[in-house]
């Protein structure tokens, strides 16, 4: 019987990521994996109750108390909960070096522009896509890349590029990058990472 690989979806906001995940498991598209636990950078955001209408457990851990003690407790936590994988699903939390050196090809974040264009510190949400604008380029897209000290400086894992309209505003390319790459590219991400998990899990324990 396989056992699937335990994943924590790290969210600050909405969560339309974390739903793309939750309904990718919900049809089967996501075999080698299982969201046991939801943590949101902030109270009060909507992923939490997208992960309490999905029957998964959600935790409230704010970086207001310093850098160090948030990421100590989370630490706890995941450790707590036994996790395999760790998605960034728009997380505005910085993780740091000393964080991040301990999960080595286990976390993944997905980033709202082709790497390594529009990306690194401070740019997230929509000043990624006012930047496209700015520039004037006529392709973006979404970036799935494994998390290293560097922001957005992690090795690339999947990119689906997206064409930008002349009447686009950053609202309109937002919405298109997430519908055509974003939801399509993090559930893929995490299953192809999931099942080399369980590969690996498999190949000890013969």
């Amino acid at each position: 019987m396989l056992t699937p690989a335990r994943i924590a979806v790290l969210v600050s906001g909405g969560g339309t990521n974390l739903q793309a995940l939750l309904d990718a498991q919900r049809d089967g598209k996501m075999p080698h994996g299982e969201i046991v636990l939801v943590v949101s950078s902030r109270a009060g955001a909507y992923a939490l109750t997208r992960a309490e209408n999905a029957g998964v457990a959600a935790r409230v851990l704010s970086p207001a108390c310093g850098q160090k003690p948030f990421e100590n407790e989370l630490s706890v936590l995941l450790r707590e909960q036994k996790i395999d994988l760790i998605l960034l699903a728009g997380f505005t939390v910085i993780l740091s070096a000393e964080f991040t050196k301990q999960w080595p090809r286990r976390i993944l974040n997905v980033h709202p522009s082709l790497i390594p264009a529009f990306c690194g510190k401070g740019m997230y949400g929509l000043r990624v896509h006012e930047a496209a604008l700015a520039r004037g380029v006529k392709v973006t897209g979404a970036t799935v890349h494994f998390v290293n000290e560097i922001p957005d400086g992690g090795e690339i894992l999947l990119q689906k590029a997206v064409e930008i309209a002349p009447s686009d505003t950053p609202e309109t390319i937002q919405r298109r990058v997430m519908e055509q790459a974003e939801w399509q590219l993090l559930p893929l991400a995490a299953e192809r990472v999931c099942a080399e998990i369980v590969r690996e899990k498999e190949q000890k324990n013969d």
